[in-house]
């Protein structure tokens, strides 16, 4: 009996023409039956927005042979959410990847970015999934040392699974040689943002976010360690934002009632 390859949907937030969403096609199709749902335009920093109150388009598309193409109108999560609906029609796809993002989602990145969003709404559908970046912003990045840790990743989820609630975030460092892969914890790090006040051609002001990255984790076991010695971090990501640790701390409130 011939063994059934497994349905692979790809999905990311750089738009459907993005040269990291090629590589991971072509990585995919090494493994399994790809179908590709993507914005049209890029959609960096959407996180998990979605949608509403204006109509959500997909148009069937030609690009690679052997693969099923759709570009969406809407954001990153409303590609996933389609694609389950309309397109897989309501079965599950074995996984769904979302990627290759140009530029790092790491530590905090991971809540502002339309590439994890993506696999995280894969994960509420219960599909397991993971989020790939690299460090490189470049239109013209090479993803080369990437290709043959993307496979070996999905491979693994595709074999062993992942706990119920979980998907993976998957940062590649910038480097002559990757090291390896290191499973980690997301490192504690905020944005100091500013505002650069600017006057367009009308003389009318308009802000410009900036900002600085700051770590304040000194930890050896976090992603932004692992990316700067050159390895992969690796980061169990889960959707359940509870707080868990902190509700015997509630609970011990002296809460009145009237």
């Amino acid at each position: 009996m011939v063994k059934k390859r497994p349905a692979i949907l790809v999905v990311n937030d750089d738009g459907i023409t993005a040269p990291g969403i090629k590589v991971l096609i072509e990585e995919m199709q090494k493994i399994g039956d790809v179908t590709v749902v993507a914005p049209e335009g890029p959609q960096s920093g959407t996180g998990h927005a979605i949608t509403i109150g204006k109509p959500l388009r997909i148009d069937r598309i030609y690009i690679y042979p052997e693969v099923e193409m759709y570009k969406c109108s809407g954001t990153p999560v409303d590609c996933v959410k389609l694609a389950v609906n309309k397109v897989f029609k309501g079965r599950k796809p074995d996984i769904c990847v979302s990627g290759i993002n140009h530029g790092l989602n790491n530590s905090i990145n991971v809540l502002y970015s339309g590439t994890m969003s993506a696999a995280v709404e894969g994960a509420i559908e219960d599909i397991p999934s993971i989020g790939f970046s690299y460090d490189d912003l470049e239109f013209d990045a090479d993803f080369s040392q990437c290709r043959p840790y993307v496979r070996q990743l999905t491979e693994q989820v595709l074999t062993n699974g992942l706990p119920k609630g979980t998907l993976l975030n998957v940062n590649f460092p910038k480097v002559d040689r990757i090291k390896g892969i290191k499973v980690c914890r997301q490192a504690d790090a905020k944005w100091a943002e500013e505002f650069d006040e600017r006057r367009d051609p009308s003389n009318r002001g308009y802000y410009w976010l900036t900002g600085v990255f700051q770590l304040r984790d000194k930890g050896e076991d976090t992603d932004v360690w692992a990316l700067q010695n050159g390895f992969v971090s690796v980061v169990p990501v889960q959707f359940d934002m509870t707080a868990h640790h902190a509700i015997p701390i509630l609970n011990s409130w002296d809460f009145k009632t009237d």
